[in-house]
């Protein structure tokens, strides 16, 4: 299986261009979209997703033209937006057989057996007589995921997803979003690093509405290796360290204030050498891309 995309822009009806001559080609497997908010990941997860048109450009899925033949695109597509609602006052269950039979699943006991195995696999059968509304964040987006699988899709979009969850259901949706890309497409859009270190195995990094960087995050990361420098400093020097080095992030530890430093060798005795992270190669390529400006 295989998305191309090729050379979308759109620029919204205020001026904002909100993606500039974007070109991806995704296969099978969990891919990553990182960016900042704004950056311009929901617009292109929406044109995707058919739920918008760009400017210019094209977006081909396994034979399918999904500009120009979005109904057979959506057949086999699965889409958790980055604002799901649910309604509040219905079941997980009665909402997934509402949900199938839209979706053309009308044999009442094909579609039941179908929403009880969906909702063991997101691990909330043991809730599905509970209303919507007494779910926590997390059982939402478990939710979320159960009716994007709907329909068996061969291409699913989740967009921001663990946004504002607790450290336990991140895991929790971590697990199953890792079961999600073996056979299947899945693209994973965030501005969370560690969702795209922990997941997936290519990714590419978008800023401003265009594509910055893609690849392995591995290989992201040994880009950086032996060219990144630590250091722990009194916070109001940071911004005279900032001005004679290229000061890439700055974080707290254990109440110090520790930066880190993109430099060829060795900056002066007083840094350690830093083993770089994927988060750090995205800093680097944020930090590069606004000093260019």
């Amino acid at each position: 299986m295989n998305l191309k995309i090729n050379h979308l822009s759109k620029t919204y009806p205020n001026g904002v261009q909100a993606l500039k001559d974007v070109s991806l080609e995704i296969g099978t497997g969990m891919f990553g979209l990182l960016g900042q908010n704004g950056a311009g990941k929901s617009t292109l997860m929406r044109t995707i997703a058919t739920l918008q048109d760009p400017d210019q450009g094209e977006i081909e899925f396994n034979g399918i033209d999904v500009l120009r033949q979005p109904q057979e695109l959506r057949k086999v597509l699965g889409y958790l937006p980055q604002e799901f609602g649910v309604y509040p006052s219905v079941t997980a269950e009665e909402l997934l057989h509402h949900i199938a039979d839209m979706k053309g699943i009308t044999d009442r006991s094909d579609r039941q057996t179908i929403v009880e195995s969906l909702l063991e696999k997101v691990n909330l059968i043991d809730v599905r007589k509970k209303k919507l509304g007494g779910y926590s964040g997390g059982m939402k987006q478990r939710f979320g995921i159960a009716q994007a699988l709907l329909g068996d899709p061969q291409l699913i979009i989740v967009d921001e997803p663990t946004a504002g969850l607790d450290p336990m259901e991140r895991n929790r949706f971590y697990n199953l979003l890792a079961e999600l890309g073996e056979n299947k497409v899945v693209i994973l859009s965030t501005h969370i690093v560690e969702d795209v270190s922990t997941l997936c195995n290519d990714m590419a990094i978008i800023g401003q509405g265009e594509v910055l960087l893609t690849g392995k995050p591995d290989t992201i990361e040994a880009a950086l290796n032996g060219r990144l420098w630590e250091l722990q400093i009194p916070k109001e020097e940071l911004t005279a360290y900032q001005n004679e080095y290229q000061v890439i992030s700055s974080r707290f530890h254990l109440g110090k204030l520790l930066i880190t430093v993109v430099a060829d060798d060795l900056p002066s005795g007083e840094f350690w050498q830093k083993a770089p992270t994927l988060e750090d190669a995205y800093f680097n390529l944020i930090m590069g891309k606004k000093s260019n400006k």
